[in-house]
Formats: structure tokens, sequence, C-alpha cells
């Protein structure tokens, strides 16, 4: 059964059919939230949703496109509408489409910043209201947004240029949120993981892909679930201490 920690909170979760989305979404059940699992594949979040509920939680299902601004604000209406409240915004949607930038389809670069970026924006422009009422009138008299940034939003390298320029743009859109949120109890927190073994190595085209695997070659990833209990932490916090930054690598990556 889940614990206590977050009993009679709900957690939007993005990305969560997949990654570090789909493990935090279930830990963060795990410490007594309902989760609202957000994401574009309804078989995998689905499937989510029965292993949540078989261990004792509570999870709503909700398919979105979040690139599209009036689908993001529907996302957070439709929480409302059947659960009431929202107290914990994680926005773990993501995709790194990296490459030569001459030979890189212009589309790339436009998906990477409608979902990395624009959807990120979409969701927590929606969600804020919510949050700030959220935070008043919980018994732990806080909320919280933990937005997934990377250790590209620290450091630009080469043939990630417009990956780059989307996880700068999280990392310090929410230091700014931060800031503006902090006196009414609205916590935002960045985490910025190195080299994760999710699926964003192989959304790559065949050159990248194999400059990472060559790259990445000897060193031991992090897996989803270390993100996610860094989420954890965040969240679990009691009011008084904020986390606004965690940096993850794997201890092999320099």
């Amino acid at each position: 059964m889940p614990t206590a920690t977050l009993s009679s909170t709900v957690a939007l979760v993005t990305g969560a059919s997949s990654g570090i989305g789909h493990a935090t979404a279930r830990r963060l059940s795990t410490e007594g939230a309902t989760v609202v699992l957000v994401a574009r594949r309804q078989d995998r979040i689905d499937a989510l949703a029965k292993e949540i509920t078989a261990q004792g939680g509570r999870a709503v299902v909700l398919t979105a496109d979040l690139t599209d601004a009036e689908a993001a604000a529907g996302v957070v209406a439709t929480t409302i509408d059947r659960l009431g409240r929202v107290d914990t915004l994680v926005n773990a949607a993501g995709v790194m489409l990296n490459g030569d930038s001459v030979d890189s389809p212009l589309r790339d670069w436009q998906q990477m910043v409608d979902i990395n970026l624009n959807g990120l924006l979409y969701v927590t422009k929606a969600a804020l209201p919510h949050l700030i009422k959220g935070a008043a009138t919980s018994p732990r008299n806080v909320a919280d947004v933990v937005n997934i940034s990377s250790t590209a939003g620290r450091t630009a390298i080469p043939t990630a240029a417009v990956y780059n320029a989307t996880k700068f743009g999280v990392t310090a859109a929410t230091e700014a949120w931060r800031q503006e949120y902090a006196r009414r109890n609205v916590r935002f927190s960045v985490v910025e993981p190195g080299a994760t073994e999710t699926e964003l190595f192989g959304h790559q085209r065949p050159a990248a892909r194999s400059r990472l695997a060559a790259k990445f070659s000897d060193v031991e990833l992090l897996t989803p679930d270390d993100v996610a209990e860094s989420v954890s932490y965040i969240v679990t916090s009691p009011r008084h201490r904020a986390i606004a930054e965690i940096v993850i690598r794997p201890t092999d990556q320099v």
C-alpha cells in the first residue's frame, strides 16, 4: 500500500508513457499521490495505470498532444474536474533529435522546441492557478513543479544546439518561476540528469546514435528510477525546504 507522505494530493506527470515520466509517476504513487498519467501513447499509460492500481494506488489516464496549447489546458481542466485539485506537476515529456546542424531536418528542431519547451510552458501556464490554490489548501502547505531538464541545459555540446537551447530554456524558466512564486508556497525545481537509459537515445538518427553509443560505451547509465528518486526527494521535502536544482550524472560520466 502507498505511504502517506503525499496522501490526499494529486500529481500530474507528463511524458508518463516511458522513461523518467513513467518511473516518476510510479514513484509518486508509492508516496500516496493520485497520479494523472499524461502521454500520447494510451496503451503505455493504460498499462501503467493498471500496475499502479494493482499495488493499491490511484491513477487517471489522459492522452494528449501537449504541443497543442488547447490540449495542454484541457489536461489540466480535466484533472481539476475529476480530482478537484493539483498539488504536483512534473514536466517530463521530451525528445532529443541531435545531429549535424547542416544535415538535421528543420522539423526535428521544431519538434524539440514544440515538445521540450512549448509543451512545458503550455501545461505550466494552465496549472499555475490551481497549484497556487493547492498550496493554500493542502495540509502540506506547499505545491511543487518539477521540470526535467538535462545536463545539456548547463553545458552546450556540438551537434546538440537546439536540444541545448530547449533545455537551457527549461532551466532558466524554472529558476525565474522559483523566484516569482516562492512566497506563494509553490516550489519550482529543475532536475538535470546526465546520460540516462531511456528512449531518447533511440530517437536519434543512425549517425548520432552511433556517436552516443561510442561516447557512453564504458559508462554505466542512470536508470529512470534514479531520476524518479530525485523527483520524489524534492516533492516530499517539508514546506520550509526547497530543492531548487538537482544535477545527477552517472558516476563514470566525465
